[in-house]
């Protein structure tokens, strides 16, 4: 074998060997990017029962959306928000604090002053207690260090309550007690 064909064989073998390297670095890369953009939440009662489990995906510019899947919620109509603090103490999971509100705006759909970044549409349980739907928060993001992330230093929780949202009432629709809540994590 010659020389300048020793050398070319060398330089296409280190070629592949590198682009090879690079395909799980970039695989990598493109994975951490994607966690990024996702997170999740388990949704517990008051007894520490999970009874529901919430996905969170960063859109391309439409805020994020959620898609909650519920299995032992109880029937009817229920109010469901994000809260301002990832803190979720039973029973009554007041330590969530209030709605996600980084804007200062006021509670609800109806109101112009309103809605709070954290306020979402009423959720409807039949009597089987399972639901599934997805919802897009269009004010809020999960890119840390962003206007209006889900995770500034005290992070956030997603809040089911006792009864529905009637999109006015201030501070929080008059929905009632917090049912279910769960920390917003990655």
């Amino acid at each position: 074998m010659s020389i300048s064909r020793s050398i070319l064989i060398g330089v296409a073998t280190t070629a592949l060997f590198a682009a090879a390297a690079a395909r799980p670095a970039a695989a990598q890369q493109q994975a951490d990017e994607t966690a990024q953009h996702v997170a999740r939440a388990q949704l517990v009662d008051a007894e520490g029962n999970v009874v529901a489990t919430a996905t969170l995906r960063e859109t391309a510019g439409h805020g994020v959306l959620i898609r909650l899947e519920a299995e032992r919620l109880p029937a009817g109509e229920h109010a469901f928000h994000i809260h301002q603090t990832g803190r979720c103490e039973p029973p009554g999971f007041e330590s969530a604090g209030g709605h996600y509100a980084p804007r200062g705006r006021q509670h609800g759909f109806l109101v112009p002053a309103g809605p709070h970044a954290g306020d979402l549409p009423n959720i409807h349980v039949p009597a089987d207690g399972r639901l599934v739907i997805e919802v897009v928060a269009p004010d809020v993001t999960l890119r840390p260090g962003a206007p209006n992330t889900l995770f500034d230093e005290d992070g956030s929780a997603l809040v089911i309550h006792a009864g529905r949202d009637d999109y006015t009432s201030q501070p929080a629709g008059d929905a009632g007690g917090r049912i279910a809540c769960g920390v917003i994590r990655r």
